[in-house]
């Protein structure tokens, strides 16, 4: 094979293989957009509500969204629990599922009704702790809620989990409502799911862990 022939073949097969990770880039940004439009809120076990960035206690304005959501499903009697998810950063004096549990309560969940995972600091670690909890409390359904972006990613872990899963996502979340953001958000999504699936998760920073106000 003489060497100009040979280069042709090299390029060809780039071309290749650059058209198919663009379909399938194409296609995750599709089903990122897809599931964030659906609400398939019905009544369940709980409704999870992952955490988000807080400062001292006070929940920054994409997790406040999230909150608000949360509860309001809760008022709605979606579910009879509601459970609150996230660790802290080093720096951190509380956690994201510490402040989440006092703004519920703050706006009229009962402390009985709440459930905490306390430790995750992604996720992946966020959604075992919630299966953990789950079924300590024979827990077997649950709607999730956060950011339209996320929506795909944390339902895809929770059924990997063996968790009857479905999503409801905020629709006032900055993180979508503002179109820079929801762009930076989805390309953090589309990092997300590429690790989650070569190396289940742990090696990706999550926005839970995001200083993002």
């Amino acid at each position: 094979m003489t060497r100009p022939l040979l280069g042709r073949i090299i390029i060809e097969v780039l071309a290749v293989a650059m058209a198919g990770l663009l379909l399938l880039v194409a296609y995750a940004i599709y089903r990122i957009a897809a599931q964030g439009d659906l609400d398939e809120a019905r009544p369940a076990d709980a409704i999870v509500v992952l955490g988000a960035a807080q400062f001292n206690g006070q929940p920054s304005t994409i997790f406040e969204a999230r909150l608000e959501h949360a509860v309001d499903l809760w008022r709605r009697g979606v579910a009879p629990y509601l459970v609150v998810t996230g660790g802290k950063l080093p720096a951190d004096i509380t956690t994201e599922a510490a402040t989440a549990r006092a703004w519920a309560m703050a706006h009229g969940v009962p402390e009985e009704a709440i459930l905490g995972e306390y430790r995750g600091r992604n996720t992946l670690e966020s959604l075992e702790g919630v299966e953990a909890i789950m079924a300590r409390n024979d827990l077997h359904s649950a709607v999730f809620v956060s950011d339209e972006t996320h929506m795909l990613r944390v339902l895809r872990m929770a059924s990997d989990l063996g968790m009857r899963a479905w999503g409801s996502p905020t629709r006032t979340s900055p993180s979508d409502l503002e179109p820079d953001r929801r762009w930076r958000a989805i390309v953090h999504e589309l990092a997300g799911l590429a690790t989650y699936y070569v190396g289940g998760g742990h090696l990706f920073e999550d926005p839970a862990t995001a200083t993002t106000p």
